[in-house]
């Protein structure tokens, strides 16, 4: 398979991950790090059906970011999607490889139940507070302030010799101008998430949407592998790496 963007140290495929992902080695990666669509936006089922425009823009408004498709499963869905995908990515990891997901809390229960699913062993939620700017429907709500990574490894967790323990809690502001996705989270977060393995480590990022977890990589110099099958968002990370 043909990359649609690479260099020294990250090469990004314009590809499904459910597909590609049979392609690669088998233990050649030391960490999944990714954000794959939620599935979420909603407590009902017709809420969950809106477009990911609707659903994840701030008053209609999306600043030139591209929408996305795979968002539309019910959670009984989603639930076997990410177990089949997460399985496939337990083969890729290395013993003791780390594997971190996204997800927000709607769907928390279904993404901690397919990580275990998948044989992944789960150790624990690291909350994403995203500040106190963020939205509420109404004066009455909690604000919607946290996402979460769901976390864990492919079999025992091996002391780290390059730097940690690691925050279990990560605080990070969102930066619009730094926003190229939907739902994309900040490069400074991600730059925080790399640094799980050592330099020169290997990172796969089976959704990689607007690129910032392959960006993040070369910044903190670890290599990685992408996927992404919406062409828009392939676009976008080429023009964020090669600059």
């Amino acid at each position: 398979m043909k990359a649609y963007y690479q260099n020294d140290s990250i090469q990004l495929f314009h590809a499904d991950a459910m597909l590609a992902l049979q392609g690669l080695e088998s233990e050649s990666f030391d960490a999944v790090i990714t954000d794959p669509p939620y599935c979420s936006g909603g407590t009902t089922a017709g809420e969950r059906r809106r477009s990911p425009e609707d659903k994840y823009s701030q008053n209609g408004e999306l600043h030139g970011r591209p929408s996305f498709g795979g968002d539309l499963k019910d959670q009984r869905s989603f639930t076997w999607w990410c177990m089949n995908w997460l399985g496939q990515c337990r083969s890729l990891l290395r013993e003791g490889g780390y594997c971190l997901v996204f997800i927000d809390w709607r769907q928390l229960p279904a993404m901690t139940d397919a990580f275990q699913a998948a044989d992944l062993t789960w150790r624990g939620v690291i909350p994403w507070d995203k500040g106190s700017a963020s939205r509420a429907p109404h004066k009455g709500y909690f604000r919607h302030q946290c996402e979460y990574v769901v976390w864990g490894t492919r079999g025992p967790c091996k002391a780290a010799i390059h730097g940690g323990p690691f925050p279990g809690c990560i605080q990070c502001l969102i930066d619009r101008k730094d926003k190229h996705h939907l739902t994309g989270k900040p490069t400074a977060l991600m730059r925080q998430l790399v640094k799980v393995v050592p330099e020169g480590s290997k990172i796969l990022d089976p959704f990689a949407g607007s690129g910032t977890t392959l960006l993040a990589a070369q910044l903190e110099s670890r290599m990685a592998v992408g996927f992404e099958r919406e062409s828009s968002y392939c676009q976008i990370s080429q023009r964020r790496l090669s600059a």
